[in-house]
């Protein structure tokens, strides 16, 4: 539901082309890994996604869920939270396993600053 809201709001800000030389067919429990040097990078992400009839299931920061309206649709559509710097950060990485492995996509921002999974246990 996320996704088709930011694609339906995406033309108010400029025009989004995204193109295939072929037709996409990922195989269920792709990962995407995309940059995030604005904020609008998740919102066009998203919306290019859901272009190519691709809803993944989105790893982001944990303060989102305390936005009112934004953060119900983030835990209804099985978006993955992450409790930077905090001994939980290391369970979204075991969500996102979970996710793959029932055949849904996932996409993570490497910027995010997951932590390994050793500094996570301290």
């Amino acid at each position: 539901m996320l996704s088709r809201a930011v694609l339906a709001l995406t033309p108010l800000f400029g025009r989004l082309t995204v193109t295939s030389e072929i037709k996409l067919r990922l195989p269920a429990g792709t990962l995407f890994v995309a940059n995030h040097d604005s904020l609008a990078d998740p919102a066009v992400v998203m919306a290019a996604l859901r272009r190519l009839d691709l809803e993944p299931v989105v790893m982001a920061t944990a303060g989102l869920w305390r936005v009112p309206l934004l953060g119900r649709a983030l835990s209804r559509d099985g978006h993955i939270p992450v409790h930077r710097r905090t001994a939980h950060a290391a369970l979204a990485l075991d969500a996102a396993a979970e996710a793959l492995a029932g055949g849904r996509h996932v996409l993570l921002y490497g910027e995010g600053r997951l932590p390994r999974r050793r500094d996570a246990a301290a």
